[in-house]
């Protein structure tokens, strides 16, 4: 928990935690954690795609390696404990396990994922996606706000993106890939449990309804006569709310509302409203979609408007893995507690490892359900027992 708080001290900004993606906040970060992973008795190494990697020699030569980590790069003035306290508990867990005395068939590789939230290049999992061997060539030539490209800035970090494709393991014996991490709600809170074990991520779709009216002077146009697109955007802002509230599992969010012309004394002519709906089954979010599609054509044609719907790319849902997550749920009630499972409504590095391998994940009790904020807060004895648990799973797995 010290070692997550000074990690949290390591920013590209000033009173405040930002640490996105090849910068030279995240070149610290490396070798702050580095530091730490070579005190745990790891070989420590940094890859082509600025993964810091922190390695473990097997017993047995042909047993394979296990994937353990997290992130280490942040969003915009964050916590300290999303994505850092699960790389940080994985090298406490290999330092328990050299506490232990344990001997193990596979060897173990702490990772310490360099984006994973996509902040710097609104391209998420560039460090997981290298090591998956899933990182297309095209995402070196995506640029962030300043116009530097991914390639640009991975050269300037010390990477090598010509080389990318050897950060991948897709030709490795992969025992398979576990992740601690906060759990970003309240349910095991409300439970009174301080981990739980992720039954699956969901998957995600977005989309963007825009409803184009007919602006007009907003003391001179009567009310019978208007189009009003912020009226109808507001009614269907609300069906969003009723469908997810409606249905057990679904979380559906509009997060950004623009109109225009933007005037205090306009009727707005156009609004455009952002949609992000999750789900751990596909076919419930796809159906969700579809209804609330459905719906704004509905409010546009009540109201004499019309819709334009603009859809992005899904990213499914990721089931994870039955041995992995047995291992864990073993090692929760090994501990004397109720191994609870939960879906997991955010993404992880596991959403890219699952191309490589299969995935498990322990959820840590976090206050209030809060992250991506300063007041993220784990408590110390939670923080303990994941640590405690990731360490039996991994003695399970190897038995």
């Amino acid at each position: 928990m010290q070692r997550c708080r000074e990690l949290a001290l390591v920013s590209e900004e000033r009173d405040r935690l930002t640490r996105p993606y090849a910068t030279p906040a995240m070149a610290r970060a490396n070798e702050l954690v580095g530091s730490w992973m070579r005190e745990a008795g790891l070989a420590v190494r940094t890859d082509v795609a600025g993964n810091l990697v922190g390695h473990l020699p097997g017993a047995e030569r042909d047993a394979g390696t296990l994937l353990v980590g997290s992130h280490l790069d942040t969003v915009r003035d964050a916590g300290a404990f999303d994505g850092p306290l699960g790389v940080l508990a994985a090298v406490e867990c290999v330092a328990l396990l050299h506490e232990r005395g344990a001997a193990l068939p596979f060897a173990i590789d702490v990772l310490g994922f360099s984006d994973e939230e996509g902040l710097r290049f609104s391209t998420a999992y560039l460090g997981s996606r290298a090591v998956a061997g899933t990182f297309g060539p095209e995402l070196l030539d995506v640029r962030d706000a300043g116009g530097v490209t991914v390639r640009e800035a991975l050269r300037e970090f010390g990477g090598d993106p010509e080389a990318i494709a050897s950060a991948s393991r897709a030709g490795d014996r992969i025992v398979g890939y576990l992740e601690v991490h906060m759990e970003q709600g309240r349910e095991l809170e409300r439970a009174g449990l301080p981990v739980g074990v992720v039954s699956g991520i969901s998957g995600a779709s977005r989309a963007e309804a825009r409803f184009s009216g007919v602006p007009g002077h907003a003391g001179t146009m009567a009310m019978a006569d208007r189009q009003d697109a912020l009226c109808a955007a507001a009614e269907w802002v609300l069906e969003v709310e009723h469908l997810a509230r409606e249905r057990p599992g679904l979380l559906a969010t509009v997060g950004r509302l623009a109109a225009y012309p933007g005037a205090p004394n306009v009727v707005p002519g156009e609004v455009s409203a952002t949609l992000d709906v999750r789900h751990v089954r596909d076919e419930d979010r796809l159906d969700a979609v579809g209804v609330l599609h459905a719906r704004a054509e509905e409010i546009a044609a009540g109201r004499g408007l019309r819709l334009t719907w603009h859809t992005r790319p899904d990213n499914p849902s990721v089931a994870v893995d039955p041995r992995l997550t047995g291992a864990l749920e073993r090692a929760i009630a090994g501990r004397g507690l109720m191994p609870r499972r939960l879906p997991s409504g955010a993404g992880h590095d596991g959403v890219a490892l699952s191309a490589l391998t299969g995935i498990a994940m322990l959820f840590v009790r976090c206050r209030a359900g809060v992250s991506h904020h300063p007041d993220e807060r784990v408590e110390p004895d939670d923080a303990d027992l994941a640590v405690e648990v990731l360490a039996d799973a991994v003695c399970s797995l190897a038995a």
